[in-house]
């Protein structure tokens, strides 16, 4: 909790000055780089605790997967609610395109400039205006986090004088198989996912021409996917969460393959986006439901480790900033490559295939990769309910075990 209400002030402040843009023309793009990893370093340091509380609210495996579920919708309908604020107060502001400048008369290059400059303040005064609404959404779930919650710790680990050493920890973790396993096929799949979220946009806007349709069209995505994650719940407890796994991620590859082949049709677009959002949501909750089984299985094989959960939870924080930070370089580095033009109202043919790669073969790729993973992982429900049962055993063995020494230390006060 320390970690989340420290941190929470800081990275709205950061997060605001993102979207801020500096009078002095010299430096803004270190002014942008110092904010932004200012930003991620601080919302990483409310994340992982956050994400860790998912062990410490409870016991029952059954409780933190509803947790988890709860979470994972929530993150996502946070998400549409970003969208939808960021998208439709930017989506107000005109930012007109460039023209190719060979093209453009001198009689009208003063008349442009203006015109240009006006719509660009006003595209900058709406970011600000949308920065400082999700700051203040921000704060408001942050203090509802603080003051709701409340962190319980297992009854075996009561017993313990003292945690292990860090790197101790960190050594054990990662050696642990079902944890690489995991890790490995959720850093390929949130990879695959990141591509299409990441380049969705300049998709819409150049490859299928929709310009004015993308914000809506990434709000489709978003709503699906909340909807969704409650389905994906219920089937998971049903059938279990490998089955859950390969076929909620794999059904993002039939619309991939759709998306890759199809004409430029808004309909058939919005039914896609749809669909595709029923994928994202199994991307978002399904590997975070599994975390919490593969730490009842850690604590099983290593019952003198205790204080572990937020080694398990910064890492898999970690690949999901790792895969974003991939994702930006492989987007960055293919479109400039292709020879895309910043602003430009229009794409050479080859910036266009290159989205479409982005968008459709490489996370299908991907996608493939992480399901041949998460095949190596071990953890089944046959195996998570036996844990379940060993972890039972456990705890009411540490409970009787803790009554005992409460009882000799009674006698011998009152002896």
């Amino acid at each position: 909790m320390p970690w989340i209400i420290f941190s929470t002030p800081l990275a709205i402040i950061a997060y605001f000055l993102i979207w801020f843009v500096p009078d002095f023309p010299q430096g803004q793009a270190l002014w942008y780089l110092l904010f932004y990893c200012l930003f991620e370093t601080l919302v990483t340091c409310f994340h992982v605790p956050y994400s860790a509380l998912t062990m410490f609210i409870s016991t029952e495996q059954s409780e933190r997967d509803s947790a988890t579920a709860y979470r994972m919708t929530v993150e996502v309908l946070g998400t549409v609610l970003g969208t939808a604020i960021q998208g439709q107060i930017v989506g107000q502001a005109d930012t007109p395109c460039l023209q190719d400048p060979n093209g453009s008369a001198l009689a009208s290059e003063g008349t442009n400039h203006t015109q240009s400059a006006t719509s660009l303040k006003e595209t900058q005064n709406a970011y600000l205006l949308a920065a400082g609404v999700i700051a203040s959404i921000y704060v408001i779930c942050a203090v509802i986090l603080t003051l709701g919650v409340r962190e319980q710790r297992e009854p075996y680990e009561t017993q313990q004088a003292e945690p292990m050493s860090f790197f101790r920890g960190l050594r054990l973790v990662m050696s642990h198989g079902p944890y690489v396993k995991l890790i490995a096929g959720f850093l390929f799949t949130s990879l695959a996912f990141m591509l299409v979220e990441g380049n969705f946009a300049l998709f819409c806007t150049y490859t299928l021409g929709f310009r004015n349709e993308f914000q809506n069209l990434l709000l489709a995505i978003m709503l699906s996917a909340t909807f969704t994650i409650p389905i994906w719940q219920w089937f998971l407890t049903r059938y279990g969460k490998k089955t859950a796994v390969y076929i909620g991620i794999s059904s993002a590859v039939p619309f991939l393959i759709l998306v890759a082949f199809m004409k430029s049709n808004l309909i058939i677009t919005y039914v896609v986006a749809v669909a595709a959002g029923i994928s994202v949501a199994a991307a978002f909750l399904l590997p975070w439901s599994m975390l919490p089984d593969v730490i009842d299985d850690f604590h099983l094989k290593q019952p003198q480790s205790h204080g572990t959960e937020p080694i398990f939870f910064s890492f898999y924080v970690f690949f999901t900033k790792f895969a974003s930070g991939v994702s930006l370089g492989i987007s960055t580095l293919s479109l400039d490559f292709a020879g895309y033009q910043t602003r430009g109202c229009s794409q050479p043919a080859r910036v266009k295939f290159t989205l479409k790669m982005l968008v459709t073969i490489a996370p299908i790729v991907l996608i493939l990769l992480g399901l041949l993973l998460f095949k190596l992982y071990p953890i089944d429900e046959e195996k998570r309910r036996q844990n379940k049962k060993d972890l039972q055993a456990l705890r009411e063995e540490a409970s009787s075990s803790g009554c005992s020494d409460t009882d000799s230390t009674e006698l011998a006060r009152i002896l």
